[in-house]
């Protein structure tokens, strides 16, 4: 049994279950608008209504991200919203300070890690090389983000797994599209992440919907 008190094994478990995570990105649009009339919004009530569980907003250094965080986590309590793009030791304070279960760093930092750490928030990692891969474990990190997929190729893992032993829970992302997310789970990969290529003019893409069940 996962141990429920430790937030990466609960980030774990809510994975297992549903192994996918989309990325959404905030535009000027978003700021400027009551959130019910965003495209943010709109792209929103799709993903939660198709049953999309874990989805990503990206940290973006303005004023009002907090405030699209606070719309988004009361018009959907069921989605687990984490922060994308964190890089900066600003932008995970401010993560830490609102409370968002988990977010994703485009970098391996130890700074970041240890100060994640000391806020007990769980920063997930972007690796590339298995050299990248161990120091993450190295430094207490459960879950990673092979980061760009799409470069690496969806063999990857399979190629790194017999030489290296033990992985850590492993998300793939950058680069990819709906129809990966069958191969890439099938490879091995423990969740993927999906961004903008899950609509297709505003609209969910139509491949997303049998994949959830609908």
């Amino acid at each position: 049994m996962p141990n429920t008190s430790d937030p990466s094994e609960c980030l774990i478990s809510s994975l297992t279950d549903q192994p996918l995570l989309v990325v959404l990105r905030p535009g000027s649009n978003d700021y400027q608008n009551t959130f019910e009339s965003t495209r943010l919004c709109h792209q929103l009530d799709q993903l939660v209504g198709a049953g999309v569980l874990h989805v990503e907003l990206a940290w973006a250094f303005h004023p009002r991200w907090p405030m699209l965080v606070d719309a988004i986590r009361e018009r959907y309590p069921e989605v687990r919203l984490g922060a994308a793009s964190v890089s900066t030791l600003p932008a995970l304070q401010q993560v830490a300070n609102l409370g968002l279960g988990y977010a994703m760093s485009p970098l391996l930092d130890p700074e970041l890690q240890s100060k994640a750490r000391d806020l007990c928030c769980v920063l997930v990692p972007g690796v590339m090389t298995p050299s990248e891969i161990r120091s993450a474990q190295a430094l207490g990190c459960s879950l990673v983000k092979l980061f760009p997929a799409s470069v690496l190729g969806v063999d990857y893992r399979r190629q790194i797994s017999a030489p290296m032993g033990d992985l850590p829970f492993m998300i793939a992302a950058g680069g990819l599209r709906c129809t990966d997310l069958i191969p890439w789970l099938a490879a091995g990969y423990n969740a993927v992440a999906l961004g903008r290529t899950v609509f297709v003019d505003d609209a969910l893409d139509p491949g997303m919907k049998p994949w959830l069940g609908g």
